[in-house]
């Protein structure tokens, strides 16, 4: 019988084998908001800043999504894993409920509360009305990005890796052809400007969605049927109890940044602005940081579960020494290129010398963020998960908040120096639990 490479590929080739096609797909996916971002940026400084005050709400529905994958992903490669072909079935037809009705969750909110939630924000009329416009769309229309995600978890637990890559790829490109052509009103095209944004995201999305159910149907691993299909009460809640802490670790960002932009204007006209193009250039930094997240946790479960110690350290030590680099780089190229980088969102004048000071700030947070990362997950994948969120909550939450608002109570300019002393700190306790964590589970291995 053939081993499992997870126990005999040596583990620096394997951590980078199974790597690379997470981040191209992070990537992929990456690029629906930046691309979003870039052209409306072109039409005016309101619509960008509307679209930065509603991320928050797109990276919480993608929270939702992800976490939903890892749990019906998990439970369907559990059941083909163990041959029992009508039960994975019937968990394919159930992941597929979910990501419907969490659709129908998402339309309700977007649609019913956009307006209130883009008041608490802006007293711009202008960006307010941009705002609603764009999570409207993109809540309403969200059934595509929904079963965008059950195809390709659908196709990942069937051991398919190239399928979910075409299915984001070809959404992105159908996006990437429709944003100016609806934004600007090129040739026979409507000018929709913000919600010409908006729906070019979801034309993506859905192009996608019929992609990837096109694949799904197309599998020769599992036959997706909804034939006489009754929502079965212990599959999804098993989908939910695996799902659930990474919905919630990813929804931390979600909070983070709707502090955050209820926290800067106190001290920065124009802290909303930065804070949005900054994480839009961050998704393409720590997207190869992600990657190897994604690779390390089943690679370290693995090698705990077989009890190899020499394995998990070399893995671990690996995986920190790619981060420092990759984190490396990272900072000296925001360093050097923040001011160009801001005037892909047309950033000049005042705006452009603010944001270019306060992404070299930030950029001095790289390598203590880094390390934080690649030990939650790290945690995660040796079963301790409360203290992975923990780290997550100081991180981006518990001394986020307090360190903005007192430094930016000391010196509007000086607020950006929060992600500094809060990365610093968090990593300063990430240390320290990975020590203790280590020691009581790792070093007693035989």
């Amino acid at each position: 019988m053939e081993e499992n490479k997870m126990a005999v590929m040596p583990v620096r080739r394997l951590l980078l084998n199974m790597s690379w096609p997470m981040m191209l797909s992070m990537l992929i996916q990456a690029l629906y908001n930046l691309v979003d971002s870039l052209f409306v940026a072109r039409l005016s400084r309101d619509g960008f800043e509307a679209l930065a005050l509603v991320y928050p709400v797109q990276m919480l529905m993608i929270s939702v999504c992800v976490g939903v994958g890892v749990g019906f992903n998990a439970l369907l490669a559990r059941r083909l894993g163990q041959r029992r072909q009508a039960e994975a079935e019937q968990v394919a037809a159930n992941g597929y409920f979910v990501y419907f009705v969490s659709w129908l969750a998402f339309l309700t909110l977007g649609v019913g509360f956009a307006r209130p939630f883009l008041s608490l924000f802006s007293d711009s009329t202008q960006q307010i009305n941009y705002g609603v416009q764009y999570l409207s769309i993109v809540t309403g229309l969200s059934i595509g990005v929904c079963m965008q995600f059950a195809g390709e978890r659908t196709l990942q637990a069937t051991g398919d890796t190239v399928g979910p890559m075409l299915i984001q790829g070809i959404g992105a490109v159908v996006n990437l052809i429709l944003d100016p052509l609806l934004i600007f009103g090129i040739g026979p095209f409507p000018r929709l400007e913000v919600a010409g944004a908006a729906l070019a995201t979801v034309t993506g999305q859905l192009v996608g969605l019929g992609a990837g159910f096109w694949m799904v149907r197309r599998n020769p691993v599992l036959k997706l049927s909804f034939r006489g299909f009754r929502p079965n009460g212990e599959i999804i809640r098993t989908i939910f109890r695996v799902g659930f802490p990474a919905i919630l670790m990813q929804a931390l960002s979600s909070v983070m940044m709707v502090g955050m932009n209820w926290i800067l204007p106190m001290f920065t006209s124009f802290g909303v602005f930065i804070l949005g193009a900054y994480y839009k250039i961050q998704s393409f930094i720590f997207m190869p940081l992600y990657g190897i997240t994604n690779a390390l946790i089943p690679i370290i479960s693995f090698n705990f579960g077989a009890k190899s110690r020499e394995r998990i350290a070399g893995t671990v030590r690996f995986a920190m020494v790619l981060t420092l680099v990759i984190m490396a780089v990272g900072t000296v190229f925001l360093l050097l290129l923040a001011g160009p980088l801001l005037t892909l969102f047309n950033a000049d004048g005042p705006l452009l010398t603010t944001g270019t000071a306060a992404l070299r700030l930030i950029a001095a947070s790289f390598l203590f963020a880094g390390i934080s990362i690649i030990l939650c997950s790290v945690l995660q994948a040796l079963g301790s998960a409360n203290a992975s969120l923990l780290i997550s909550l100081l991180r981006q939450v518990v001394l986020l908040f307090p360190a903005a608002l007192a430094f930016g109570s000391l010196n509007g300019e000086l607020v950006w120096l929060t992600f500094l002393a809060s990365e610093a700190v968090s990593c300063g306790v990430a240390l320290l639990l990975y020590r203790v964590v280590h020691r009581k589970k790792v070093s007693v291995l035989q």
